[in-house]
């Protein structure tokens, strides 16, 4: 019986096969990016048949011999009707498609997975079908803003600031609770003193789209608080795609200034790195004698280092950059396809910041009577950087019928050369002013390989991810070089050790590697009745950090054969440097430090489930739970060699985090959405901050001291979002969130030594706020306003930190007369808010774009003072930029961009504040006012 049904059944299904052979199928693709539509609309029309693309874009219709109209439609792209296609009997007939964009389109259309992200109206659609509360940033939206780097582009995002121009703040939230992402995976940053990865490294050329996700899910890593920003880079085209871009940029106080601050370079400094001429010229375990040893091994040292210790004028250049991409895809036998892509950028820039400005300053010591404030330390003076970045991304892509292979490699090679020349004086104890050089070279790379796999059984009802992705980091710091002269009581310039310390030589070195891997698997079924998900998953990073300084001092014995006379390339001269024979010159003094130098690793190992389902028809929720175990092992010395750490665990914690999304369609279209989430996350601190390591900033004299004792912090997060979708990409959002943090990290200065910090837990914080955003066409005004947008959002935050009692003592000691001290103070970092408002215009036939953009963040607390020491405000920067765009040709292949940065001419500047004081200024730059000019063409 059982072999009856069996054949009955196998009859069934091949009299099915011979009847069906007749239909239409193709591909569809996209016109503006050259590369398949997934997931898009097909169906014939005055009926109900139709079906969707696959993820290569391919589709097909079962239909009896006739003739048809199809529809095709994809959301944010103009649908098209195709009539009078003829299907014969048995035939198949090939209907291959290629959509073009709609201004600020957005149809309604039901998306069930993964769709093209790179239009302004796709990522609105990935916005509105996710399960997470995200904010997101098309490549469209980034070439209308004209931003040459991703940290320039994701500030339009609500809540999202960007801090030095390299780093994302979430929320108003400081880098330590941002997250950053490269296609869904950890990364290593390529800054010490940094806990997220600097983003202006990254070309936009590279870019698919940004996302910034805002709500915890179990899948996701739970070291998460403000947010995560995932870098998601572009995919395989499926035609051949070819493209060059050129641009310049004009900065007046910047470019083509004589007065320009150079030093010599090496031979590969325009490619991002050195040659070895900086290199350190001796083994860091050299033993350097003492000037009174007969010993000639000091003069041997001397003399190899590079005798070069003052900066010179210069003239500089202009900004530029370079960019390259090619990319096609082919078929492999009858079902799979191979794709690849290789996308190459160069980027020069030269900055120059006239009277830059660093100091330090205190309360009065003497008297609480007394509100001004008293300077400490001052440091004056012209800043030139030379920057050079260059980045290459190559892919390949194989795709089967259910299964997707990718490999991405991209590297990132950046080259920084810092020269400044400062009036510096120390004026608290001993009055001593002078002259300072600064010579600074720092050379940055990183090294990601993605390799990924994606699965479906036939019905696509289980689906396997799984991602390997190993990344490498290198910062090497070398040769830097700063050499101090004081005046003294004559007005001659001589070297003051006392005071403003002696001519020093730092090499600084870091290594990082990650290995991350994960896991994700989905099964569709059905619960209550309803169609539901249940993801469950795992994953492991494994991160080690290798970090040294190795830092010595020029000093003079007796008297030199040519005097110095303030001139620091005399230090040097080879008749200078001391000899056994003549005891008198300068020498190398110092010897390796082993509290600079640390070794570090940490485990994460984690796994979760989470079931996505219906409650009902309009209400949709996501429970789950995910478990992480959080391991940091340390090896380091002190200086005087009484603590040692030799691998050993300063960290173990195992923790459950939480996590539940609540959506809710508030009308029948489910355009109009509430969302609300809870989560609970953590915060860790970073190899750095879990260290006895102390590390100099050169630049600003500023050290930084570890915590071997700090501890994660743990955040409680509740968020509520009203959302509504309208027509041709408008958008309205409305969202809340309040974040309690247990044991919060904070950079606290030493209350004897106000350029010291250390990172400190303190008890507690809340922090709350609300963020609107608004995308409104203002055809509503007048018909001819229909192709301007209106954009804009808002971000309003609130926070309070329960001080230590440590903290609070000191300050009330130290209060001025009639002041009053709270118990909580702002979260430092914590932006109070954030406005972001532009106005879009984009022409449907003329391929004319233009735009104007206004960005500022609040006051925001940089530096937490204590006892004597003020707090440390970053002042709001207003920043305004207009854009232009125009297409030319038949096609529209090529395109030239025109765009004004920093037309209000505003400076970046943070001031300590203290009670009925005078501001006093931290630290200021004047970025000056850039106008830069690109080209685009694709072939």
């Amino acid at each position: 019986m059982a072999f009856k049904k069996i054949t009955l059944i196998i009859s069934l299904l091949v009299s099915v096969i011979s009847i069906a052979q007749s239909g239409v199928s193709g591909t569809l693709y996209d016109s503006e990016v050259n590369d398949i539509l997934p997931f898009a609309n097909i169906y014939v029309k005055g009926t109900t048949t139709g079906t969707t693309s696959d993820f290569d874009g391919k589709y097909s219709i079962e239909l009896d011999p006739g003739t048809y109209t199809l529809v095709f439609s994809y959301l944010g792209y103009q649908s098209k009707e195709i009539t009078e296609v003829t299907v014969a009997e048995k035939k198949y007939t090939i209907v291959d498609i290629t959509l073009d964009p709609a201004t600020n389109a957005l149809d309604e259309v039901i998306v069930t997975t993964t769709v093209k992200k790179n239009s302004e109206a796709s990522v609105l659609q990935l916005q509105k079908a996710s399960v997470k509360l995200l904010d997101g940033l098309s490549l469209q939206s980034i070439k209308r803003s004209g931003a040459s780097n991703i940290a320039s582009a994701v500030k339009s995002v609500p809540g999202v600031s960007v801090q030095g121009g390299k780093y994302v703040y979430v929320r108003g939230l400081g880098d330590r609770y941002t997250k950053t992402t490269l296609n869904g995976m950890d990364v290593p940053g390529l800054d010490p003193d940094r806990n997220t990865l600097q983003l202006d490294i990254f070309p936009t050329s590279i870019l698919d789209n940004i996302q910034v996700v805002k709500s915890f899910t179990a899948e996701s890593s739970a070291d998460f608080t403000g947010g995560f920003v995932d870098i998601v880079t572009k995919d395989i085209p499926v035609k051949k795609e070819f493209s060059i871009s050129a641009g310049l940029a004009y900065n007046s106080t910047m470019h083509f200034n004589s007065n320009y601050l150079s030093s010599s370079n090496s031979g590969t400094d325009f490619l991002g790195f050195d040659d070895g001429q900086r290199d350190l010229p001796f083994t860091r375990t050299q033993n350097i004698p003492s000037p009174i040893s007969d010993n000639s091994v000091l003069t041997t040292v001397t003399r190899s280092l590079d005798p070069e210790m003052g900066v010179k004028n210069d003239k500089n250049f202009m900004n530029y950059n370079l960019g390259l991409a090619y990319g096609d895809q082919y078929s492999v036998g009858e079902e799979a396809r191979l794709g690849f892509q290789v996308a190459l950028s160069y980027r020069y820039t030269s900055e120059f910041f006239e009277d830059a400005e660093n100091n330090y300053w205190f309360k009065d010591t003497s008297d609480n009577g007394i509100y001004e404030m008293e300077p400490d330390r001052k440091q004056k003076g012209d800043i030139a950087v030379d920057n050079v970045l260059t980045s290459i991304l190559g892919g390949l892509a194989l795709k089967t019928s259910k299964s997707k292979y990718k490999l991405n490699l991209l590297h990132i090679q950046n080259g920084e050369t810092t020269n400044g020349f400062f009036d510096v004086a120390t004026l608290l104890f001993d009055n001593v002013s002078g002259v300072r050089d600064n010579i600074e070279y720092t050379q940055r790379s990183i090294s990601n390989a993605l390799i990924a796999g994606t699965h479906s059984n036939v019905d696509a009802s289980w689906v396997y991810d799984w991602k390997l992705s190993p990344t490498y980091s290198v910062v090497k710091d070398k040769d830097v070089r700063f050499t101090t002269f004081a005046y003294n009581d004559l007005g001659d310039l001589v070297i003051n050790e006392s005071s403003l310390g002696a001519p020093t030589r730092i090499w600084r070195d870091l290594e990082e590697i990650n290995l991350a891997g994960k896991f994700d698997i989905t099964k569709k079924h059905e619960l209550f009745g309803k169609s539901a998900k249940l993801l469950f998953g795992g994953g492991h990073t494994y991160k080690h950090r290798d970090y040294g300084i190795d830092q010595y001092t020029l000093r003079v014995r007796n008297t030199p054969a040519t005097p110095i006379n303030g001139n620091p390339d005399n230090l040097l001269l080879n008749e200078n440097i001391w000899t056994v024979n003549t005891d008198a010159g300068t020498y190398l003094n110092g010897n390796y430090e082993p509290s600079n130098t640390y070794e570090a690793y940490s485990t994460i190992s984690s796994a979760y489930v989470s079931e996505e389902f219906q409650i009902s028809e309009r209400l949709k929720s996501t429970l789950g739970i995910r478990v992480e175990k959080f391991d940091l092992y340390y090896t380091g010395i002190n200086n005087l060699g009484d603590v040692t750490f030799d691998e050993e665990k300063i960290i173990d914690v195992t923790d459950l985090f939480p996590s539940a999304n609540l959506i809710l369609d508030l009308n029948e279209a489910g355009n109009t959405k509430m969302r609300g989430s809870f989560s609970r996350t953590t915060a860790r601190p970073s190899f750095k901050e879990a260290s006895i390591a102390e590390i100099t900033d050169p630049l600003t004299g500023t050290v930084f001291i570890g915590n071997i004792d700090i501890e994660p912090t743990y955040i409680s997060n509740f968020d509520f979002r009203v959302e509504r979708y309208g027509e041709r990409s408008q958008f309205f959002a409305f969202s809340a969130f309040y974040k309690a943090f247990t044991d919060p990290i904070e950079l606290v200065a030493f209350e004897a030594a106000p350029d010291n910090f250390q990172p400190q837990n303190v008890s507690s914080a809340d922090v709350y706020g609300a963020e609107i955003e608004v995308r409104q066409g203002l055809g509503f005004i007048d018909a001819g306003l229909d192709d301007i947008v209106f954009n804009m959002n808002v971000s309003v935050i609130e926070s309070n930190v329960d001080m230590s009692d440590t903290e609070y003592n000191s300050r009330v000691s130290a209060a001025r007369d009639g002041e009053t001290i709270d118990k909580t103070r702002n979260l430092q970092g914590q932006s109070p808010f954030l406005i972001n408002a532009g106005f879009n215009y984009k022409g449907e036939t003329n391929g004319f774009e233009a735009g104007l953009f206004y960005n500022v963040q609040g006051k925001t607390l940089e530096v937490v003072g204590i006892r004597l020491v003020p707090d440390v405000y970053t002042k709001p920067f207003h920043n305004m930029s207009i854009n232009f765009g125009k297409a030319f040709g038949e096609e529209q292949k090529s395109r030239v961009t025109l765009r004004f940065n920093n037309i209000l001419n505003d400076k970046r500047e943070s001031v300590y504040e203290s009670y009925r004081a005078t501001d006093q200024i931290y630290s200021s730059r004047v970025p000056g006012q850039t106008i830069s000019l690109g080209y685009n063409y694709k072939f």
